[in-house]
């Protein structure tokens, strides 16, 4: 037993040896230091002017919130929406295969670690083996038994390669634990922009429905004229393309309606619900927080899949550690203590205690060059893992910055839309004037009456691309993240410590 305690503690002191991993340095930021300036519009719906400046993105000042920091329920305002984001975080198929392979790559990493320690097995074992005697012609019986504590196969890990190996595996679990934040961030903007989908779809129903009511009475209006000779045939004509556009209008609202609920009822993974609340009319965004940009660097820690990419950057650092070390010597011990005996009774008796020690050394000498080509390989992923790092970094900037702009420029451009939509009503009015009164024919009326229902359909539009970008710059800040939620349904945890020592 002495024998086994001091070759444990041998390979446990010779765990902390060397490391042939290359000295991992963070690459440099692809991007410039700031975002860029955006351009300010203002529109003044009394004079028809639009002024424009420049205008820097808002960092973050001390004791302010970053959009990673807010959490979805404090930025979504609509409760409705706060309650089906809640039914897609507990049931999205997305989201549940994501956290399955961070649970598998748990697991990975826990039997690449395990690779790390000696497997000792306890047993007891017996043999009666009958063979010919020698000399005298006649048959012997022998028996051997024998109990103790075994070491199988233990790899003294000297140049790092278990080590990397391991530490290769816990940063793609942890790549994989951040992937599971980030479809989670894209499952809440996603649900959130697909229910303001099927409001911009419900508020084109109802506006259309609107305009074909008006029309309808503007066409039996004409109709009427017609019939007492005051109206012309093409008047009449003309009053009946309009509410047979508006007709077709519709048709197309409804089925895009349709086609939102679908949407949305796949994303949270289960048959949409009676939603009461009434359309929202996209006139303004007050329902979403405001949030500041601060700098791209600040990326790199609120973004999960930049930190994904730097997870997987590190496990390809790691894995050229365990290339390099094939090229040295491989040394496992085997060994066991206890005691043997040729009969059951006489096995634990004093006197039986044995003991084997059976150290091996391989050393590569000729391998065809696989050696080297594992360890290509490995520099190879590292210099992907890199250009793939950038490329996160460089998209993440991307993403904000658009957003930016849109923040920058979508309010003016809503706000002269509504201005369009009073326009074309007054020119509708009069339009209708001058028609009724006889100083102009349909034809006026018609154009008048397109005008405006485009100009509304626009203004709508606008109001939903408007709440959209807000939503778009939350997520692309980081915002979304709700570790609770993912925790509370598979009891994994998504903020994690490498228990091995660095």
């Amino acid at each position: 037993m002495k024998h086994f305690r001091l070759l444990a503690l041998m390979g446990t002191a010779i765990l902390a040896g060397c490391n042939l991993a290359p000295k991992y340095e963070q690459p440099a930021m692809p991007v410039p230091a700031n975002f860029p300036l955006q351009p300010e519009l203002t529109f003044n719906s009394a004079s028809g002017n639009v002024s424009r400046n420049t205008v820097q993105a808002q960092a973050l000042s001390p004791g302010m919130e970053s959009a990673a920091e807010v959490p979805w329920q404090t930025f979504f305002q609509d409760d409705t929406l706060r309650s089906l984001i809640s039914i897609a975080l507990a049931n999205n198929p997305d989201l549940q295969i994501a956290v399955a392979r961070m649970d598998e790559a748990q697991a990975i990493w826990g039997i690449q670690r395990g690779e790390m320690f000696p497997t000792l097995g306890a047993g007891i074992t017996g043999a009666r083996q009958r063979g010919p005697g020698f000399g005298d012609g006649s048959n012997v019986i022998t028996s051997q038994y024998s109990a103790g504590v075994a070491l199988t196969a233990f790899e003294l890990d000297l140049f790092g390669r278990l080590r990397n190996l391991s530490e290769a595996a816990f940063q793609q679990y942890l790549a994989t634990a951040e992937g599971a934040r980030a479809v989670q961030i894209a499952l809440v903007a996603d649900t959130a922009v697909q229910y303001f989908r099927l409001r911009l779809a419900q508020a084109l129903v109802g506006l259309t429905e609107q305009t074909l009511k008006a029309r309808q009475t503007s066409y039996n209006l004409v109709k009427a004229r017609f019939a007492n000779g005051v109206a012309s045939e093409m008047d009449t004509v003309q009053a009946k393309v309009l509410v047979d556009g508006a007709a077709a209008d519709l048709a197309r609202y409804i089925r895009d309606e349709q086609t939102a609920q679908n949407a949305l009822s796949v994303l949270i993974g289960q048959p949409l619900p009676q939603m009461k609340p009434p359309p929202v009319t996209f006139d303004d965004i007050g329902r979403l927080a405001n949030i500041p940009a601060g700098l791209p660097s600040e990326l790199l820690v609120r973004r999960p899949d930049i930190r994904a990419a730097e997870n997987q950057l590190l496990a390809a650092n790691a894995n050229i550690g365990a290339a390099r070390a094939a090229f040295f010597p491989n040394i496992s011990l085997t060994g066991s203590v206890g005691t043997a005996s040729t009969s059951l009774g006489g096995l634990f008796k004093s006197g039986s205690a044995a003991w084997a020690f059976t150290p091996s050394v391989s050393v590569p000498i000729f391998t065809g060059g696989s050696i080297q080509a594992g360890l290509a390989q490995a520099e190879a992923a590292q210099r992907g893992a890199i250009a793939n790092y950038e490329r996160q970094i460089q998209q993440a900037f991307r993403e904000v910055a658009d957003a930016l702009s849109g923040e920058a420029t979508l309010k003016a451009q809503l706000a002269a839309r509504t201005a369009e939509v009073a326009s074309a009503q007054r020119f509708l009015d009069l339009s209708n004037a001058r028609f009724f009164n006889g100083i102009s024919s349909f034809l006026e009326v018609q154009v008048a009456e397109i005008q405006l229902f485009n100009a509304r359909v626009q203004q709508v539009l606008t109001g939903f691309e408007t709440a959209s970008n807000r939503i778009n710059l939350y997520k692309a800040l980081g915002g979304g993240v709700d570790a609770s939620a993912v925790q509370s349904k598979y009891k994994q945890p998504l903020t994690l410590v490498d228990p091995n020592p660095s």
